[in-house]
């Protein structure tokens, strides 16, 4: 390692050889010694190897670890210890990608209550303000999570009012605005959920005067689609 320092220092030019190896306290003839000797073949193999780590890593996207690159080493005919891969890596400032753990985020409530179909499947309408229907999507941003509900009439398939807000409970859904007298007739208003909630948990409410019923999957992702 001291012999190494000096020589960067030494190509460098910022201080003579004999000034490096005084304060280091080595000897010039060693020095020169280190330095005219041919790289072992153990140091040869290491080059070799870490250019096929390196090409290795590039060809994955920058994705795979120690393991995958050691596997992909074996796969060329090179069998190495997992130590010594994972050595030539941290020398090139190499490392895998790690995939975060995975987060739930539909999840039922405490007291889940079983959510009946009221439209039969039906996604059709005969006129506006007919069936309604409604879901509830999330974005992460930099300060956390946006989640926003949406309301689309089944006849023009068009958002006829959302809402937005930093959590997913039951206020998310009631908050969202609506076209004054344009509350669908009969029974016929569809969940604001997403078909992981249509077993209960999440919001469950619709607006004065209609009826919340559940579908076992929202056609908003058909319309989205």
């Amino acid at each position: 390692m001291k012999f190494a320092a000096i020589a960067d220092w030494a190509d460098s030019g910022e201080f003579p050889v004999a000034l490096m190896c005084d304060w280091l306290q080595v000897s010039r003839s060693g020095y020169y010694a280190w330095r005219g000797a041919t790289a072992s073949a153990r140091s040869r193999q290491d080059d070799e190897l870490l250019r096929l780590i390196q090409a290795i890593h590039t060809h994955a996207r920058g994705n795979p670890g120690v393991r995958r690159v050691r596997a992909g080493l074996a796969a060329l005919g090179h069998h190495v210890s997992g130590k010594r891969v994972w050595r030539l890596m941290r020398c090139a400032g190499l490392e895998g990608r790690h995939p975060k753990a995975y987060k739930r985020t539909t999840v039922p409530g405490d007291h889940p209550v079983p959510a009946p179909d009221r439209i039969g499947r039906d996604f059709s309408a005969p006129a506006p303000n007919h069936k309604w229907c409604g879901d509830i999507t999330y974005v992460k941003t930099w300060n956390g999570w946006a989640y926003t509900a949406t309301v689309i009439d089944l006849y023009s398939r068009k958002v006829i009012g959302y809402a937005t807000a930093d959590h997913m409970r039951t206020s998310l859904v009631t908050d969202v605005p609506r076209p004054s007298g344009s509350a669908p007739t009969g029974r016929r208003c569809c969940h604001f959920r997403r078909w992981r909630r249509s077993r209960g948990g999440g919001p469950r409410c619709g607006w004065p005067g209609t009826t919340t019923c559940g579908l076992t999957r929202t056609i908003t992702r058909s319309i989205r689609g």
